[in-house]
């Protein structure tokens, strides 16, 4: 299944995923913007403003009203990290329209909703209202501060914050704490028309859709028509852009916290540069860390218990393998060892075809589930975009197949430690 693509205006993509697996339709806009420590806070804080209202549905409580009358629509929005970009995300699902007792037009009016809350908000004397952002300040607060609630995400953020710092990457996808008293309804409201001018903008519709009737619908749409077209300014290119260089010295962070559990973390860089580099990168993964056949849960977890959870991913946009452990405290050394053992072991090409293809089963398994749930398709097709490819899943599950012995062992040989971060008791 395909992803097919128009241009409304330049950088303003309209994206059809065509399926009738799903009683339902799935409405997507995307805003992608360079993650920069200046804006990083005020983006994550729009889409909590965004839903409070219209100029059409002036609350929430009336936007609400309005998605029961869409047969119990559902509407959500957050903000995601994608390599060295902030994702600002909005949703909406209905049901087709074929399934409403009459016939009313759910998906255009689902649509014009989405567009109005995203693209029309409701404003008092030209800015953001002041109760509505002193309210949704707090909430973006209480956000940063449970941060540290979820060790296992704490120990990893601070392990990217290290490999990375204050910009890109390094960057919380919420922001920071510092940058929410400086926000006022000015500032927020001048930067959210900064925004929606300049950041890359894509709309994903997902169902048993007319491609023709809906371009038509999305062109006349008044939100639609007044944004202007804009220059490429996100920087992901895709899973090459990224340049590392060999490091002089690993660096090693001890963080201490009353807790009970150690969290280790080692970022690795990638320096590879081989044709399928992906797909190469996943098999190798999935052998290292992904899943319950993969070396470091049977040699750090299992035989060895030194781990309560250990796991591993990688992360093409920035050529990164995160290797993620729960140890106890006092296992640290012990655990390191062995994980270094399994870095070294595949390196000199000490793991079997039955490895081999347990881990491309276990992919395999993963690619194949994606048509089974709405958002995850629409999720991967995302991930497509922003990396400018446009791969289908069926191309997707061959080029893992493809992928040999060869082809890890060399790919072993250019991963290398960057960082090893450990988070302990006091």
């Amino acid at each position: 299944m395909n992803d097919n693509k128009k241009e409304l205006k330049q950088g303003i993509n309209l994206h059809f995923i065509k399926t009738d697996f799903f009683k339902t339709n799935l409405m997507c806009v995307l805003l992608t913007t360079p993650l920069e420590k200046e804006n990083v806070t005020s983006n994550a804080l729009l889409p909590f403003l965004l839903k409070r209202g219209c100029n059409e549905y002036k609350t929430q409580e009336e936007i609400s009203k309005k998605l029961d009358d869409l047969y119990g629509a559902s509407f959500d929005c957050g903000v995601d990290k994608i390599g060295d970009n902030q994702v600002l995300k909005f949703y909406i699902e209905t049901i087709r329209d074929e399934y409403a007792s009459s016939n009313e037009n759910l998906m255009e009016n689902a649509i014009n909703l989405l567009l109005e809350i995203v693209f029309n908000p409701i404003l008092k004397n030209n800015t953001f209202k002041e109760e509505f952002l002193k309210t949704e300040k707090e909430k973006l607060r209480k956000i940063i501060q449970s941060k540290i609630d979820d060790k296992d995400s704490y120990a990893l953020e601070n392990c990217i914050n290290t490999m990375y710092g204050n910009e890109g990457f390094g960057l919380f996808k919420f922001g920071n704490l510092q940058d929410i008293d400086k926000i006022t309804k000015e500032s927020i409201t001048e930067h959210y028309e900064k925004l929606i001018q300049s950041a890359k903008i894509d709309i994903f519709i997902s169902g048993n859709i007319n491609e023709e009737n809906l371009t038509s619908i999305l062109q006349k749409n008044e939100n639609i028509q007044k944004l202007i077209p804009r220059a490429e300014n996100y920087k992901l290119n895709n899973e090459y852009t990224e340049i590392k260089q060999k490091v002089d010295k690993v660096k090693e962070i001890t963080e201490n916290l009353n807790i009970t559990q150690g969290k280790l973390v080692i970022g690795l860089d990638v320096l590879s540069r081989q044709e399928n580099l992906q797909c190469v990168a996943l098999v190798y993964n999935a052998i290292l860390g992904d899943g319950a056949n993969s070396m470091l849960f049977q040699n750090v977890r299992e035989k060895a218990s030194l781990a309560y959870s250990t796991k591993s991913n990688f992360v093409k946009q920035k050529l990164n393998i995160f290797i993620r452990c729960g140890i106890e405290i006092e296992n640290y050394e012990k655990a390191l060892n062995i994980i270094k053992e399994q870095l070294s072991n595949i390196e000199n090409g000490q793991f079997s075809d039955i490895d081999i293809e347990n881990a491309k089963k276990y992919l395999i398994s993963g690619i194949k589930a994606v048509p089974e749930e709405q958002d995850s398709e629409v999720v991967y097709y995302i991930g497509q975009e922003i990396a400018k490819t446009n791969t289908d899943l069926q191309t997707y599950e061959k080029n893992i197949e493809s992928v040999t012995k060869e082809e890890i062992i060399n790919f072993a040989k250019q991963v290398q430690i960057n960082t090893i971060y450990f988070l302990r008791g006091e």
